[in-house]
């Protein structure tokens, strides 16, 4: 029996939780939700969280950070942060801890999701044996995720894909990337357009190339608190529409990407969509834009269409997966894998 910490930290909340990995599996002890930005650092967030544990003894930790792992380090993107897996276990009072890419965890998790917490967009075709996988999770920012299927397991493999050149596949699309270079400077990655501020840019963009004057109660919305929900939220409901064209806009772009991805995992063992903005905006993915971007790839359309694609609607499915290697690394196995399927 061990007693481990886990964490999901992202660049608007961060997760962490105490687990005990027992007979029957991993149980939860206690979890808690922070505002990141509430905090300069992770270890000013961590002390929060376990002041309530004193004297607590934890065999292990581990840590899903949104950014690149490198050596065992992290500065995350979208925060002021760096973390060090040395320095965490010796946080944590652990002997051993373990960093690894936020969407890297999701994926590793994903797969142990019941169907439950699951939405499917396509149902497309089972294939007869497990194959490649693929993540993608816009949120704060775009994650991206491969899970290599070796005939026995998958692995997960962390991926900056993210960050790649977003490429236009309109015309629309193609005034859209001269905006937002103008925007930010030249280079505009698939993040800067799949993301809460990417669906805020799409907006900003139509309104401005359509010339609608933004009605003034819509203003106050966008005003006063996320305004990516509040577009998300209006064009749902029909209410604008510069939000029904940028909701529309967002998810066919979703969907090229996706199926980006899902080309070169050749992930026939299913694409899963995850973050946190995909479940709220779940009509919009059904309603066929997303596929028509998923599947509008020439010859691979075919291919594209037959592939299995859902939402995950579990929200801690990165601290879950976090938890799992964790118990992983309190059992002292020398190689920890992300890997079992």
């Amino acid at each position: 029996m061990f007693e481990i910490v886990a964490g999901d930290i992202g660049g608007t909340k961060t997760l962490l939780g105490v687990f005990r990995d027992t007979d029957a599996g991993l149980v939860e002890i206690r979890t808690g939700r922070f505002a990141s930005r509430d905090y300069d650092s992770f270890g000013a967030l961590l002390a929060a969280f376990l002041a309530a544990e004193p004297g607590r003894r934890f065999d292990a930790a581990c840590l899903a950070v949104a950014g690149p792992v490198i050596a065992g380090a992290c500065t995350t993107t979208n925060l002021p942060w760096r973390l060090d897996e040395t320095e965490v276990a010796g946080h944590v009072g652990a002997p051993r801890a373990r960093l690894l890419n936020d969407v890297q965890a999701a994926a590793w998790g994903v797969l142990r999701l019941p169907e439950s917490s699951l939405a499917v967009i396509n149902a497309g075709r089972r294939p007869r044996h497990p194959g490649n996988a693929a993540l993608i999770a816009a949120g704060t920012g775009l994650g991206e995720a491969l899970l290599y299927w070796d005939g026995a397991r998958h692995h997960a493999i962390a991926t900056e894909g993210g960050h790649g050149d977003f490429a236009p596949h309109s015309d629309v699309e193609i005034e859209l990337l001269r905006y937002l270079r103008a925007r930010h400077g030249g280079h505009v990655s698939w993040e800067r357009v799949l993301s809460g501020p990417g669906l805020r840019n799409i907006y900003g963009f139509l309104r401005q190339a359509e010339g609608a004057t933004e009605p003034p109660w819509l203003s106050r919305r966008l005003e006063q608190g996320d305004a990516a929900a509040a577009i998300a939220e209006v064009g749902l409901a029909g209410g604008d529409p510069v939000c029904v064209a940028a909701l529309e806009t967002f998810a066919h772009i979703y969907g090229v990407e996706a199926g980006n991805l899902a080309l070169k995992g050749l992930a026939l063992g299913g694409v899963y969509i995850g973050g946190g903005i995909a479940p709220k905006i779940l009509p919009a993915l059904r309603g066929g834009a997303f596929m028509r971007g998923f599947t509008d790839k020439g010859r691979f359309a075919g291919l594209l269409a037959g592939i299995r694609v859902v939402v995950s609607l579990e929200s801690r499915v990165a601290l879950l997966g976090a938890a799992r290697l964790a118990a992983e690394l309190a059992a002292g196995s020398r190689q920890p894998r992300l890997d079992q399927s």
